[in-house]
């Protein structure tokens, strides 16, 4: 069978995230959603996502498809009712389609179908950018089950300190010096090759994926995922890294979410509760204002290629787009547009010439070309955001 992911109904609100990657790329837990789908059902998947995301994240059709609303992450009661599905049959969660047989070029027509509802307790979906960190516990704890079942970890070296070692998992190549592991609350993985310095005290649930990054003396609260190739140091808390980023020096991050290739200066620091205690209000693409989210506690949302320099200060409840470059004393505005270059002393359009530059260079230092891929991507992403962009 081919399975197709698609973004389904809530895409735009996974902005910024989503501005540069289907919603089945989105990282919560361990693994990407697309992952998850690809371990469970034992296949490769394909994507239907917007048009200027087609060409890197590509669509095949074959005569028989199941297509699966990608803000859905699986389950075995999900996946089994997936697998079973036959023509002009389609599962629904409440109202929306969770999964659908179709084959090829086949005008879907959810009326003529044989729609079953499903309502199992197991549904982990995620929705808003602050679900990323809200359920990243959930997600991570499933992961950890899926990826370790009837394998045997990694040593846990003499040096470590650690607590409950039946739920801390280390793949082959990992590297940990002196640090601290204490997996009461939540498992702890940590990835191929990743490396813990000494000094680093961890709780979980925590993930540090492959070739990750845990600098010395770093302080880490679960749930938090360190994506693949990233560097954290400093205080970090119930926060996700997709990929590539870096937070390498002091300075907190709580309750938030990086894109990829983002770096905080040195001593960056965000709030993550309002000293009101109020609810958190987060900036809405679709429309155009702040919204309630519902939430006390949330920090920081930053899209891919996105920095700030030494002693940023990010006000609770922040969201960067893609490609911004904060800088500056005090407190910058609660949404900064993609394409941003300024702090709360002005700001002014990045020029994209100026920003690719930069990406070439962070890029080819992992060892990754910027190609007229990613810079057909980041322009679409430029002219979406003109909008916002009144400065």
């Amino acid at each position: 069978m081919n399975y197709i992911l698609f973004d389904g109904a809530v895409r735009n609100q996974l902005l910024p995230f989503t501005y540069t990657r289907p919603v089945a790329d989105v990282r919560v837990g361990i693994l990407t959603i697309r992952e998850k789908w690809e371990k469970f059902l034992g296949s490769t998947t394909t994507t239907v996502t917007e048009d200027y995301l087609a060409d890197k994240f590509p669509m095949v059709e074959l005569d028989h498809n199941v297509l699966i609303n990608a803000s859905f992450c699986p389950s075995e009661n999900l996946v089994q009712l997936i697998t079973n599905l036959k023509e002009n049959q389609a599962i629904f969660y409440k109202d929306e389609p969770l999964a659908f047989y179709s084959t090829e070029d086949q005008e879907i027509d959810f009326d003529a179908f044989e729609i079953s509802q499903y309502r199992e307790d197991d549904v982990l979906r995620i929705e808003n950018t602050w679900d990323i960190f809200e359920k990243n516990h959930e997600a991570i704890q499933r992961d950890f089950d899926v990826l370790t079942q009837g394998r045997t970890s990694a040593p846990i070296p003499e040096t470590v300190v650690v607590f409950h070692p039946e739920r801390v998992f280390i793949e082959q190549g990992a590297v940990l010096l002196s640090c601290s592991l204490n997996a009461e609350q939540g498992p702890i993985y940590i990835g191929k090759d990743a490396v813990v310095m000494e000094g680093a005290l961890i709780r979980g649930p925590f993930a540090l994926c492959d070739h990750a990054t845990v600098k010395m003396a770093a302080k880490i609260y679960g749930a938090t995922t360190i994506g693949p190739h990233c560097k954290v140091g400093g205080e970090v808390a119930n926060s996700v890294m997709m990929g590539y980023s870096n937070k390498g020096h002091d300075g907190y991050l709580g309750n938030s979410v990086l894109g990829e290739w983002c770096n905080l200066g040195a001593d960056t620091n965000t709030s993550n509760l309002k000293n009101n205690y109020a609810e958190v209000r987060l900036w809405n693409y679709d429309s155009g204002r702040f919204s309630k989210t519902g939430t006390q506690f949330c920090g920081l949302m930053m899209g891919d290629h996105s920095k700030c320099g030494i002693n940023t200060m990010f006000n609770t409840g922040t969201v960067v787009g893609v490609s911004a470059n904060i800088f500056g004393a005090g407190y910058p505005r609660n949404f900064i547009p993609s394409f941003t270059w300024g702090g709360p002393a002005g700001m002014e359009t990045y020029n994209t010439n100026k920003a690719f530059d930069v990406a070439k260079v962070v890029m080819a230092r992992r060892g990754i070309d910027f190609d007229t891929q990613e810079e057909a991507i980041l322009n679409e992403v430029f002219e979406q955001s003109k909008e916002w962009r009144s400065f």
